[in-house]
């Protein structure tokens, strides 16, 4: 791994809550931490995946912002930290994304689409993670996620306990709410 720029910790007033905020630059990737005040010995962590149309344009043909929102809103309330992991569209980047939401407009799933643009089906690494969780010591947590892959990837981190993501699915994100779980594994 390359070296990481690390920032200084700043305080993030949200609608939320009260959050500190620390950003890690990696190449040309920049990730952020958020986290309160109080992160215990197992402090609850939700790696979130970049997800531009969801988490800022509220796109609903995903469930990306509402599961930021869920985990932003419990770890306020809980104390714990959010990795923002910006990795957009499944690490295929933002022009890649609108490529496949056009094939998927064609009927392809998200996997489909990922697979007629030469990607794989999800293309994340989680190295920058574990960096992260080691700078604040991190080394048992609780972890918000239904994606078995982000549990295999922390390799280095013991896992208490996962916690589950419920969202309510709508007409337009039923597809690729059932491609999460039927060919991604996902546990919804």
């Amino acid at each position: 791994m390359k070296p990481i720029e690390i920032s200084q910790i700043a305080t993030l007033p949200t609608k939320y809550g009260l959050f500190k905020i620390q950003a890690f630059k990696e190449e040309e990737k920049e990730h952020l931490a958020l986290f309160t005040d109080n992160l215990s010995e197992t402090p609850i962590v939700r790696v979130h995946s970049e997800c531009l149309t969801g988490d800022a344009l509220g796109s609903i043909k995903c469930d990306c912002g509402e599961q930021l929102h869920f985990a932003l809103e419990l770890i306020a309330k809980e104390g714990g930290m959010l990795i923002y992991h910006r990795q957009e569209g499944r690490n295929i980047g933002l022009l890649n994304k609108v490529n496949a939401y056009a094939l998927q407009d064609r009927g392809y799933n998200t996997v489909e689409a990922n697979h007629q643009l030469g990607f794989s089906a999800d293309e994340r690494t989680y190295e920058i993670v574990e960096f992260i969780l080691a700078h604040f010591g991190i080394k048992k947590l609780k972890l918000l996620t239904n994606n078995p892959k982000k549990i295999e990837s922390l390799k280095d981190i013991e896992i208490i306990r996962r916690l589950p993501i419920q969202i309510e699915a709508n007409p337009y994100n039923e597809n690729y709410l059932k491609t999460k779980k039927e060919e991604l594994g996902h546990l919804l």
